[in-house]
């Protein structure tokens, strides 16, 4: 490595225990159904280093690519699937979002080719039979690299923010991080901001070093790298990029900074969990700025309403897309306001209510051991909040959801 790049030398291996970053990652994994298919591909696209030829669907890859890394092209058969787009939305859900997609199946219609390239995500169709000259023509630039390459892909932003300090933000982020991989399968970057005394990494029993706060600060030093060295394996689709500094630390994130550290890691997860701290600073505004979701984390008291409502209107400030989600945390603490009160200070219910856990919540804390383990009313809320971010995928939505996740659809 070259002297200029961000020496992390004493960063723990990211790759192991099935890291989303690792080194191995195919360059190509082929399902197709039949074997003319399979020799048409060979065919056309030559000797590929490090590809892979399955035999079956699309169905088939979704229940491989559950357990395995995502491959860099990947390409997958429809034929004899009865509902295609249901199952490429399936498909998006085990895939990171820098997947290159390209769908071979029966169809011919000019019509069904327009919807699947357009409208779904796919980078390119094509109908069967096969041959090696279209695969050729049509696959190949994909998997050299070419192809589309410039349309915006990556996953989605959400930002977990404290009305104030102490209404337990970074619970509900590290939490919430470890709900969107149970419940959707998908690949998620959880970034704990907080370079001094932040909690995430402690609440999840991992080390973390300085390479954040590098890349934070000297953004041209980060190279391409830089995930596979300061991401660490929390489960096997998740994965923590945090810091320690010592309180003394004269701390300088830049904007440019973590606008590159979220470009990143938007490449490779379909979920990137931000505990933002608060008040927001300049590299706050900007993560703001780019977050689909914003999650508000407030407790049942009169400081907590009159800064909720302060910081509803800040995220209005910053220009953010994103829609502000208001999670009332520790309801029924003994001495704190019901939650009749909290809903008319701030305009309205709260999307997602925790109850009081003054057990649960310490020990698991203390343990270095989610909540989300030992706590069934944190699952069943924080389900309800992955819900609200993930989203049910309906008839209606299944379209668009794929093509969010595979480059339709920016942060």
């Amino acid at each position: 490595m070259r002297a200029d790049r961000l020496p992390l030398h004493e960063v723990p291996d990211a790759t192991r225990g099935g890291a989303v970053m690792s080194a191995d990652r195919p360059a190509l994994v082929v399902f197709v159904a039949d074997e003319a298919s399979e020799a048409a591909i060979r065919g056309g696209l030559g000797d590929v280093l490090g590809a892979q030829m399955r035999r079956g669907t699309v169905r088939t890859a979704v229940k491989v690519l559950e357990k395995e890394t995502t491959p860099r092209v990947l390409i997958v058969d429809i034929s004899g699937v009865d509902d295609p787009f249901a199952a490429l939305d399936d498909l998006a859900g085990v895939c990171t979002p820098d997947v290159r997609v390209l769908v071979v199946g029966e169809r011919t219609e000019i019509g069904f080719y327009r919807d699947i390239t357009r409208n779904v995500g796919v980078h390119e169709y094509l109908h069967k039979p096969l041959t090696r000259d279209n695969v050729a023509r049509l696959f190949a630039p994909h998997v050299q690299g070419g192809g589309d390459g410039g349309h915006d892909r990556g996953g989605q932003i959400t930002a977990v923010c404290g009305a104030h300090g102490g209404v337990g933000a970074t619970t509900i982020a590290v939490n919430l991080a470890l709900e969107l991989e149970e419940v959707t399968r998908s690949h998620v970057a959880l970034l704990d901001l907080h370079l001094r005394g932040g909690t995430a990494a402690m609440m999840l029993g991992a080390r973390v070093t300085s390479g954040l706060r590098i890349a934070l600060e000297e953004p041209e030093r980060v190279d391409s790298l830089f995930l596979d060295r300061v991401a660490v394996p929390i489960s096997e689709r998740v994965r923590l990029i945090a810091a320690e500094e010592p309180m003394e630390a004269d701390v300088k994130p830049t904007e440019e900074g973590v606008r590159r550290i979220l470009d990143m890691l938007r490449q490779r997860f379909n979920h990137v969990v931000v505990d933002v701290p608060m008040p927001p600073g300049p590299m706050e505004r900007a993560v703001l700025q780019r977050a689909r979701h914003v999650v508000l984390v407030m407790a049942p008291e009169v400081a907590s309403i009159r800064d909720t409502v302060s910081m509803r209107k800040l995220v209005t400030a910053t220009g953010s897309p994103g829609r502000v989600i208001t999670v009332l945390n520790g309801l029924g603490r003994r001495g704190y306001l019901p939650i009749k009160l909290v809903a008319e200070g701030i305009g309205g219910p709260p999307e997602v209510v925790i109850p009081d856990l003054p057990r649960q919540l310490p020990r698991a804390a203390n343990l270095g051991r989610p909540a989300l383990k030992d706590s069934p009313p944190l699952r069943r809320a924080l389900a309800q909040l992955t819900q609200e971010i993930a989203a049910v995928r309906t008839t209606a939505s299944q379209r668009s959801f794929f093509a969010r996740l595979f480059g339709r659809g920016g942060s």
